[in-house]
């Protein structure tokens, strides 16, 4: 492997009851705890709690063994909400890494403090709330 930078377009937002219309492509995932304002029809994101990938976002998501962990880190009021990002073949593998490396979601395990790939740069547009849009990790 040698360096190598990534473009990602991140997609979102879906809340928890309108999870279903997630795109069903290969990628990254991002899961948010949020609040949702019918009178504005606007989510505010509070926290990043996971990242994940999958060759199917939309399946991982609806069927996520760590759904019921998600939704311990719920208040009143707020609700899991989630963004994706288009990444193919064995690259999401090493997206995600990045990502968890530079955000340590707190349900994540691995990746938060050890990253076993070359030199990493993510480069991310479209929904970013949260989320660093341009950085670079080394393999530890």
């Amino acid at each position: 492997m040698a360096a190598k930078t990534f473009k990602t377009n991140i997609q979102g937002y879906w809340r928890d009851k309108i999870k279903s219309g997630i795109p069903s492509h290969s990628g990254v995932y991002f899961v948010y705890v949020a609040s949702y304002s019918a009178q504005t029809d606007k989510v505010t994101l509070h926290s990043l709690i996971y990242i994940g990938e999958s060759d199917n976002v939309n399946t991982r998501i609806q069927n996520h063994e760590k759904y019921d962990e998600w939704e311990t880190y719920l208040s009143q009021g707020q609700e899991l909400c989630f963004s994706t990002c288009r990444i193919d073949g064995d690259d999401r593998f090493r997206v995600e890494a990045a990502y968890i490396f530079k955000h340590k979601p707190p349900v994540n395990t691995e990746y938060k403090n050890s990253f076993p790939f070359d030199q990493t740069t993510v480069v991310s547009t479209g929904e970013t709330a949260l989320l660093n849009t341009n950085f670079t990790v080394n393999r530890t």
